[in-house]
């Protein structure tokens, strides 16, 4: 009995196909190591880092520069200041969080350049990476409902 590998059940895309998709993957998101390495080398020009959460999870941890722009706040108003010149890289709690892509959503719908910081602050931390605070960090035990705040 030969079984087919589940892998395969979807033929993979022809090599140009693929490299288009990945292309645009990449015009999209934002790996953490990169965003560290140009606020290391002080290279941070062109975009602007934007928390999405609401403010109570910026006060809490956020990246060192981010601006807070709650996705639920987005108005044509509240984003009349923004340069449209640069890109707005959105991030929120971690992948288990939509509230980047909200953003982002909202941004690109108001006109703006946008790109996602993959993994959110989640990832962010878990490599290691500096986080400014306002207020003590959360415990597990008095974290809000939902715990990415947004």
């Amino acid at each position: 009995m030969t079984t087919e590998p589940r892998v395969l059940t979807f033929p993979a895309l022809d090599s140009a196909t693929a490299a288009a998709l990945l292309r645009a993957e990449l015009a999209l998101d934002v790996d953490p190591d990169d965003l560290v390495r140009d606020l290391a080398a002080g290279t941070q020009h062109g975009y602007v880092i934007v928390e999405t959460r609401a403010s109570e999870a910026f006060s809490s941890a956020r990246i060192p520069g981010a601006i807070n722009l709650p996705y639920r706040d987005m108005t044509p108003e509240s984003v009349s200041r923004l340069d449209r010149d640069l890109v707005y890289v959105c991030y929120c709690e971690s992948i288990n969080c939509n509230a980047a892509t909200k953003g982002a959503l909202k941004l690109a719908e108001l006109g703006f350049k946008v790109k996602r910081l993959s993994g959110g602050l989640t990832a962010w931390q878990a490599a290691g990476y500096p986080v400014d605070r306002e207020t003590p960090a959360l415990s597990l035990a008095s974290a809000p409902t939902p715990r990415c705040a947004c």
